[in-house]
């Protein structure tokens, strides 16, 4: 709580402008300069973008059941046989509840500038409602106060997946009343950590975590019917609106408020006008679900349409809240989602996928670094967003260490590279991104897939825990401290 590590005094620090300032400051024309800016080739981003990496509490933390931590459902569904790759729990995961100023220390010798991390429900409110958890708050104090002495501005995730067991057990999201429970739940914790961290994010990847109501394979595991999948998706998006009127009512002054979200990725499969029209549509539309309410306050026509009788139960206050102004969008982007324009009805088309498509470790993320050109600068566009932070980019792999102890892992760095030319065009073209976090800081606990997919640029040892940097850890440290990509 010492005065010595306030918010304000990180910024100046980092020699960035004050929060409400940095939200509706222009772009500069210096800052809009062609793509090459010196004779190396050497592709620049503006003074002051923010480079950070992630993680999530439920993938690093471990210490399941410690200083007075609840169960979530992750812990119910990944001790429930048969429901993970090899068995794999999160009860260790990279004893991150133990070993945080170590990696505190590794980041700040990457020179990160800032880092985003989830807080635990679980553990800060065991039961998801009533008394908190004095140890578990604790917790997040030190890691937060950890963050600001080496400098790095913590960006906070309230929600990223794990909710408390006890609340599941009343009807989980299929609940309005969890709803209300996680405003609750955010209002304390932007009451005691809004003294030093000035950016909270709701809920991480709606989308996701709704689909454990329709997919086996994610927590809670349930298949509920279309129409009660869409009064979850109704009752998460209210969650998200209720949390930001809550942050805003007991969050210091100049607390900035957003959340993070995996939109529809949409992409024009060609560069000309008619396809770049087709996927402005489509991101509005197909992400009209959750991030096109949120950004808008209503659900589309289409939207409603498309689920006739099994639309959403809702009430035009309830819209309102959802649609309650945020101070920055985070959005999570690894695969693009091509489209096309058509003669239908929509104006456009997904053009799916062929088998040979090239992708990463996990077969889902196909590899396409012109979304993160195209996704900030349609979202932008569409929405008149004045504040972009990538909240999640990066790859999976099979890393393995060398003989001598290192990982070459030169298929992330391929994607990194690529992906981050990308978003340099499009800072370069006024797209408004402000900072870009690298999914992840460490490997971890990948959900279903356990450990057997890695995201880390820093490899680690889950029967040792020992940290090891990959040869990604060092590209990504060069792009730090040369504020750009070649």
């Amino acid at each position: 709580m010492s005065n010595m590590f306030s918010r304000r005094n990180l910024l100046k620090l980092l020699g960035v402008a004050a929060p409400t300032l940095m939200i509706q400051r222009p772009v500069p024309a210096m800052e809009q300069s062609g793509v090459n800016s010196n004779s190396s080739g050497l592709c620049r981003f503006p003074d002051g973008f923010l480079w950070g990496s992630a993680t999530a509490a439920y993938q690093v933390e471990g210490a399941a059941r410690e200083d007075g931590r609840g169960p979530s459902i992750w812990d119910t569904f990944s001790h429930t046989p048969g429901k993970t790759a090899h068995g794999d729990t999160g009860d260790v995961a990279d004893d991150v509840y133990h070993l945080y100023e170590q990696d505190i220390q590794l980041m700040k010798g990457m020179g990160l500038r800032s880092y985003r991390f989830s807080i635990s429900w679980s553990r800060v409110i065991p039961d998801g409602t009533g008394a908190m958890n004095t140890k578990g708050l604790d917790y997040y104090e030190r890691v937060v106060d950890a963050l600001l002495r080496a400098g790095i501005a913590p960006f906070c995730t309230l929600y990223h997946w794990d909710l408390p067991q006890p609340l599941q057990d009343k009807g989980g999201w299929q609940s309005r009343d969890t709803a209300k429970a996680f405003a609750d739940y955010a209002g304390l914790v932007a009451r005691k950590l809004s003294d030093r961290v000035g950016h909270f994010m709701t809920l991480n990847e709606i989308a996701s975590f709704v689909s454990g109501y329709s997919d086996p394979d994610s927590a809670p595991g349930l298949q509920v019917s279309t129409s009660e999948l869409a009064q979850v998706r109704h009752h998460a998006v209210l969650a998200h609106g209720l949390g930001v009127q809550a942050i805003r009512a007991n969050a210091h002054p100049g607390t900035q408020v957003g959340l993070a979200d995996n939109l529809c990725a949409a992409t024009p499969v060609i560069d000309t006008p008619e396809h770049i029209k087709a996927a402005a549509l489509a991101i509005r539309e197909e992400n009209a679900g959750i991030l096109t309410a949120i950004l808008e306050g209503k659900y589309t026509d289409s939207y409603l349409e498309r689920l006739g009788a099994s639309a959403p139960r809702f009430t035009a206050e309830e819209m309102s809240v959802i649609g309650s102004p945020l101070d920055f969008v985070g959005l999570n982007i690894y695969a693009p989602t091509y489209v096309r324009a058509s003669s239908s009805q929509v104006g456009y088309e997904v053009v799916p996928f062929p088998d040979q498509y090239p992708h990463m470790n996990s077969p889902w993320l196909t590899i396409g670094p012109e979304t993160l050109y195209w996704t900030p600068r349609l979202a932008a566009g569409v929405w008149n967003l004045k504040c972009i932070y990538i909240t999640e980019n990066g790859a999976s792999a099979t890393d393995t260490l060398t003989p001598e102890g290192t990982v070459l892992d030169i298929g992330r760095v391929m994607y990194l590279r690529n992906y981050l030319l990308h978003l340099q065009r499009a800072v370069s073209d006024g797209v408004p991104v402000r900072g870009y976090f690298l999914w992840s800081f460490l490997d971890n606990y990948e959900w279903s897939d356990g450990y057997q997919r890695r995201f880390g640029i820093h490899y680690v040892d889950f029967a040792t825990l020992m940290r090891t940097p990959k040869l990604s850890a060092g590209f990504y440290r060069e792009v730090i401290r040369q504020n750009g990509v070649a």
